[in-house]
Formats: structure tokens, C-alpha cells, sequence
């Protein structure tokens, strides 16, 4: 597998790339110029697909994202095909994962569905990183986010799927809901524990949620074996202690073809010290399937052109597999500041 340059590519207002067929010619021709190979494009967010959804509608929800729908487009079928043009691979990226809603309610999802609702302690509604979510322990809730992958694998001529720090995930301080908790007593003879943080108890739901990836990963493969299955979550071991992303029992079973830990930090040093951890904590084998993700923008500080190239030459130092930023508009800023610097300071980012 060559070196992935990849970028991700934001919903509209954060993004207007997806808001015309022309801005998504500007933009991946913009993209093959610099030398990028890979694109991940925003797919499912808010409660919306951003593609014209037959499964959504089975379910009786909005079928497309309002302000898409109201332009007659499929932007995932235009996207693949400039792409493609290009030999530029794309991914789609399901943003909100197991999250329904930015909004306090849940949104349209938990309102046609309230039992697929993620229940704390207290028993109210989970929220984590300003969103509301479904509870990604029950089946009918990780059915749904099938369908919906499905959906897309089948349909499209995409060359993959990627789940991020919502999928396959969930807040630690969710699994407090009446199904879930009734499973634990039959599995382990006991209610689960007021510390969403007991250890024994947090595991119990991470090996949920890895059961899901896999049959998640052999069903995509199963449609399209060429398929790749793309993972962004959040680094570890946040990412396990936080929402219950186990990411080495993912990597040790198999079941992620490439995957890029979000290591957004604002300087080189901070961003080395992760991928450190990433040598320690996994298997000097697997190191090829990473590509981390790097935030052109971290905690509200631009990374330097300087830091940046170094975060490129560690990637490469560590025999990890590329990088892919976050997110497409960063390189337009300042007259298109950082593409230019990274063609002419980091090897690989200028066209073939």
C-alpha cells in the first residue's frame, strides 16, 4: 500500500466543498495537485445522511440531509466520480457514528425512536462531546448503523468506510439502561457498578463494541472484499477509558484495515510523545496499518509549517503508513499557506 496523504472533508458551514458539484471539482483537483491520495468525506452527521438513503427512509426518517435534499444531489455519487477521475480513493466517513444528535433532544432519531436512547446512572440522557446519543450496546441501534454502512458499500463505488472516535464507540457513562444492564446480571451475576470507570465493567462494554466492529468488518468484506475498513478514534488509552474504544483488541483481531488515531496536538513535541505510545503499546507488525490524524488547528492553535513537516518525517521515522489532516479547508487558508509548504518541504505532497 503506498503512503497515505490523505485529508478529511467537513460538513458544510465547516467546509464548502459539498455545497456544489463545482467546489468538488475545485477541490479534488486541487487535492491531485498536492499530491493527495485518499478522501474522506463527511457521510452521515446530525441525524442526516448526506446521501439520498433508502434505509433512512425504511426506518422513517429524513432520507437526505435537508439542504442537500433540496438540490436534487447525491454528493457521495459526484465525489466518487471526480475522485476517481483523479485516482483519489474515498472513504466515507460517518461522523456521528452511534451520536444522534448535536441537539439536547436527541434530534429526530431519539424522537421516532426514544428507546434507542443511551442511559446513564442516573438514568437520563447520555451526553459526551456536545452531542446526544443512541445506545450503541442495543441491537436494533447497531443494526441501524449497518444498514446504513451497508447501504453505502453496496450502492457506491467507494473504496472503503470509516467509523471514528463515535463509531465504533460510546461514553463511558453510558450501558445504565434497562437492556443493557440486564445482560451484565445474566453474564456476570451482578448489577453493573455506579463507577461507569470499574474497570471490569467498562471492558464488558468495550467487548460489546468490538463485537460489533467485527461483524461490522467481515459483513463489509463479504459485499466488497476489496473494501477498506478505516477507524479514527480518539488515541489510547483515552480512547478505551473515555468511550470504550479498545483499539489494541481491534488491531489484534484483525478487524481495521488502516487505522488514524487522532493525535491533534498543537506542536511536534506533543504529537511525538503519542506516537511513542503507539510503538510501546502496539505490535512492531501493525505499525503499517497506522496513518495517524493530524489537526491542522489544535485546541484553538494553528500547528507551524515547521511542526507540521516534522509530524510527517515521524510518521515516516516510525514506519507508520502516512497521515491524514483534519480537515480540507485548513489548506486553503492564507492563500493556501500549508499546501504550498508542504509541496515544497515534505516529499510525496506534490503530483506524481
Amino acid at each position: 500500500m503506498s503512503e497515505i496523504r490523505g485529508v478529511w472533508i467537513a460538513n458544510r458551514p465547516h467546509s464548502q466543498v459539498l455545497e456544489s458539484r463545482d467546489n468538488i471539482i475545485d477541490a479534488i483537483a486541487f487535492l491531485h495537485s498536492y499530491g493527495f491520495n485518499y478522501i474522506f468525506p463527511v457521510v452521515w452527521t446530525s441525524g442526516y445522511s448526506l446521501f439520498p438513503s433508502q434505509v433512512m427512509g425504511i426506518y422513517e426518517l429524513p432520507t437526505i440531509d435537508p439542504f442537500y435534499g433540496e438540490q436534487q444531489r447525491d454528493i457521495l455519487r459526484e465525489i466518487v466520480e471526480e475522485a476517481h477521475k483523479c485516482d483519489i480513493k474515498v472513504i466515507p466517513w460517518l461522523e456521528y457514528g452511534f451520536a444522534a444528535s448535536h441537539l439536547l433532544s436527541g434530534g429526530h432519531i431519539l424522537k421516532q425512536y426514544p428507546h434507542w436512547q443511551a442511559v446513564n446512572k442516573e438514568g437520563k440522557k447520555v451526553r459526551h462531546g456536545g452531542l446526544t446519543w443512541m445506545n450503541g450496546f442495543r441491537a436494533e441501534v447497531q443494526q441501524f448503523m449497518w444498514e446504513i454502512v451497508a447501504e453505502i458499500v453496496a450502492g457506491y463505488d467507494v473504496d472503503g468506510i470509516q467509523g471514528c472516535d463515535r463509531l465504533p464507540a460510546m461514553p463511558v457513562s453510558g450501558g445504565y439502561d434497562d437492556d443493557t444492564v440486564a445482560r451484565y446480571k445474566t453474564a456476570l451475576g451482578k448489577h453493573p457498578p455506579q463507577n461507569p470507570q470499574d474497570k471490569q465493567w467498562m471492558q464488558w462494554r468495550a467487548d460489546i463494541l468490538t463485537d460489533f466492529l467485527a461483524k461490522l468488518y467481515h459483513q463489509v468484506k463479504a459485499i466488497k472484499p476489496d473494501a477498506i475498513v478505516s477507524l479514527s478514534p480518539a488515541v489510547f488509552p483515552f480512547s478505551l477509558y473515555n468511550l470504550m474504544q479498545d483499539s489494541p483488541a481491534w488491531i489484534a483481531k484483525g478487524l481495521v484495515d488502516i487505522i488514524h488515531p487522532q493525535i491533534y496536538r498543537s506542536n511536534h513535541f506533543s504529537y511525538n510523545q503519542e506516537t511513542k505510545k503507539i510503538v510501546k503499546t502496539f505490535d512492531r507488525n501493525s505499525l503499517i496499518k497506522f496513518a495517524p490524524g493530524i489537526a491542522f488547528t489544535a485546541n484553538g492553535k494553528d500547528l507551524t509549517i515547521k511542526d507540521l513537516v516534522k509530524c510527517i518525517k515521524t510518521n515516516r521515522d516510525r514506519s507508520f503508513n502516512g497521515q491524514v489532516f483534519f480537515h480540507y479547508e485548513g489548506l486553503r487558508k492564507n492563500n493556501d499557506t500549508l499546501a504550498i509548504a508542504l509541496s515544497e518541504q515534505a516529499v510525496g505532497f506534490q503530483p506524481g
